[in-house]
């Protein structure tokens, strides 16, 4: 179950506002939930930011003075780029502005498998092929001994990225990166595209003109992709590069609209993030990310349309192996169920492919709403790992508390990567365990929603005018909202209940859900109940004719009591887990026999049900969640129950002989705790 927080209104400035602009009242309290509650901050929200002077960056006018003089040398420059997404559009953008120019210029992007950013043994390929100067795109700033290798080869280095710098800066002709502490640039939330855009400009003698009419489509798929913030500049260079997108004349960019069926007159922030971003991450995920590169720049019809096909490819091979993968997974948490039951969620695999070991690690934690850490081991005596985290675990300092068992780690409080040996997994997993031990309180997955929607919300011209707040992502979500105490007065399956419809009853409104991705025969409440849900709102279009699409993202029975849920849940966790809890304490959490009896009462009714289900049923002041799953290991030990840990679904098995619960090995361990003690 996740932690909700439902955002409110100021409902006197929505009221003054509504007078004076020209947007509806739910956008109006969308934004005042999110802490625009005076006319200046709204006007500046909704007003394209005028991009600064691109040499307002620190060093931006030594790079431009190092990158000119090599190409009137006509020395060889190297565009030196990265594999995701940002680091392929920044790549495009500077060696695209470069050719036009006339310069002598290449591309280098390492394989995932040589890891990220500069590495020596790239540099010196680059040495033997004759490159004098080396210009990093969306990485650099941490290459300290590959840019002392770099002058050994009598090359020279210019740095653009936009990553945190540490302590030591590497030896370049120039380090443009805006994070730099003594940088006087305002804004600092560029991604690597929007530096690299910036550093176009800036050889263009500071004008913008030409470079955002040739490049801000890119900058703008950089830019959503690498989840910066949208406000600010970025908020500019992605508007703009929509408008530029539909009518790209980047022909690669152009097939990838066509053949992933984008709809070019409303090309909205989710269109990159869920389409074009991970067809553009796939070449360097699950092949290579010179494909990528090569299907933005290629001016050839067929040769694009080759290089787009294979990615397009690329990415489905990189669904189909997420999905084996997160098969492994739950076959694994169904044979060791206990794996759910820390803090931070550890699993490892043999020969999982490590280029979307991080998308499954994310997947894992939405659908846990713990930290999550997945780890494949590569069968050479190397494993590799990525890592996801929520508000409450910092995931760097989480792996930096294990950087013993490490060979090289590096990553920010919500995500991380590492690599170890792989007889250090194990060790590794139990230093995480002792690191999350010592928190105050468990990270628990947070959904934030921004206000209660009232009946009267849900109306088409109410949802239209959310799309003034495009462009969505990083900083400026898409709007979620409370619906609560809806009664459910139908359920249906949809595509052999591969999904879920149901409509439900709010106020004066009938209206109906959709829950993807849920059997209907499988979900926590039925007819006849009263739910609450979070949920987005779109526009449905069907023969001629708009309609209002309720999509739930989470739901539970009405009146959950989720802070005392998150806290029993960590109880049950922790004494799992062997950590001492007060006598008095264990005592109170084993379960009387007139609590046993409830429970197998209930399962007898269902037959099958969840844990989660389990506890909006039966909760109450004597019964919490860590008493109830006590009761369903007690019954699990004495074999009157399967229990399902993947998706935490009970089944209750027929009975042949008499059992005693007294003898289960659960009670057993509980008694022996207070025996301890006292």
């Amino acid at each position: 179950m996740n932690r909700w927080r439902i955002g409110k209104a100021d409902s006197s400035k929505v009221a003054e506002f509504d007078q004076k602009t020209d947007l509806n009242r739910l956008t109006l309290e969308v934004l005042s939930s999110r802490g625009y509650n005076d006319l200046d901050s709204i006007v500046e929200f909704f007003t394209e930011q005028e991009l600064e002077d691109p040499f307002a960056i620190k060093d931006m006018d030594k790079a431009v003075e190092t990158i000119n003089a090599a190409v009137d040398a006509y020395e060889l420059i190297c565009i030196y780029g990265d594999y995701d997404c940002d680091g392929v559009t920044s790549t495009s953008i500077l060696f695209s502005y470069l050719e036009s120019t006339g310069a002598n210029v290449m591309y280098y992007i390492p394989e995932r498998d040589d890891g990220y950013g500069l590495n020596v043994k790239a540099v010196e390929e680059l040495a033997e092929k004759g490159v004098k100067l080396i210009v990093t795109v969306d990485n650099g700033i941490s290459a300290i001994n590959e840019a002392e290798r770099i002058y050994e080869l009598d090359m020279k280095l210019v740095v653009t990225d936009h990553h945190q710098p540490g302590e030591e800066l590497p030896k370049a002709e120039a380090v443009v990166d805006p994070h730099q502490t003594d940088c006087p640039s305002k804004f600092k939330d560029l991604c690597g595209a929007g530096v690299a855009l910036k550093l176009c400009a800036a050889l263009d003698g500071g004008n913008y003109e030409a470079v955002i009419e040739q490049y801000s489509d890119l900058c703008a798929i950089g830019t959503v992709a690498d989840v910066v913030p949208l406000n600010g500049e970025n908020r500019t260079l992605v508007k703009t590069g929509f408008r530029y997108l539909p009518n790209t004349e980047i022909i690669g960019l152009d097939m990838m609209l066509e053949k992933l069926n984008i709809d070019r007159g409303h090309i909205v922030s989710d269109h990159v993030g869920f389409r074009i971003g991970p067809v553009i991450n796939a070449s360097g995920r699950f092949g290579s990310p010179i494909t990528a590169v090569k299907a933005l720049l290629s001016e050839d019809d067929e040769d694009a349309e080759s290089y787009v096909d294979t990615m397009i490819t690329l990415n489905n091979m990189r669904k189909t192996s997420e999905q084996e993968i997160l098969k492994d997974i739950r076959e694994f948490i169904d044979s060791d169920p206990t794996v759910l039951e820390h803090r931070v969620i550890v699993l490892a695999g043999k020969g999982w492919h490590h280029g979307i070991i991080g998308i499954v690690a994310s997947k894992i934690q939405d659908k846990y709403g713990k930290p999550t850490i997945i780890i494949t081991d590569e069968g050479n005596g190397e494993a590799r790992g990525s890592a996801r985290s929520v508000k409450g675990l910092n995931m760097f300092l989480c792996v930096t508390y294990c950087k013993d068992l490490l060979t090289k780690f590096g990553g920010h409080e919500c995500a991380a990567g590492f690599s170890l040996r792989s007889e250090d997994i194990e060790a590794f997993r139990q230093k995480v365990y002792e690191y999350s031990a010592t928190l105050e309180k468990p990270a628990v997955r947070t959904l934030y929603a921004d206000k209660v929607l009232m009946p009267a919300d849900i109306s088409v011209d109410m949802v239209k005018g959310l799309n003034v707040l495009e462009p969505l992502g990083e900083g400026n979500p898409r709007p979620l909202f409370a619906i609560l105490g809806a009664k459910v007065t139908d359920i249906v399956g949809l595509k052999e209940n591969a999904h879920t419809k149901f409509t439900f009853v709010y106020g004066g409104l009938r209206a109906q859900a959709l829950m993807f991705g849920h059997d209907p025969t499988k979900l926590c409440f039925t007819k006849g109940d009263n739910v609450d849900m979070l949920v987005q709102l779109e526009i449905n279009s069907f023969n001629n004719k708009e309609s209002v699409s309720i999509k739930v993202e989470d739901i539970r029975l009405s009146g959950v009591k989720q802070e005392r849920y998150i806290a029993a849940k960590d109880t049950y966790e922790k004494l799992m887990s062997g950590e001492e809890l007060p006598v008095n304490f264990v005592k109170k959490i084993i379960p009387e026999r007139n609590e046993l009896i409830m429970v197998y009462k209930y399962l007898n009714a269902v037959r099958e049900t969840s844990m989660d289900t389990l506890f909006m049923r039966l909760s109450s002041d004597s019964m919490n969640y860590c008493k109830l799953k006590i009761i369903i290991d007690i019954f699990k030990d004495k074999e009157l129950i399967s229990y399902e840990g993947s998706s935490m679904r009970i089944k209750l098995l027929p009975v042949s002989k008499k059992v005693d619960l007294e003898e289960s090995d659960t009670l057993v361990k509980l008694r022996s705790m207070i025996g301890k003690v006292e």
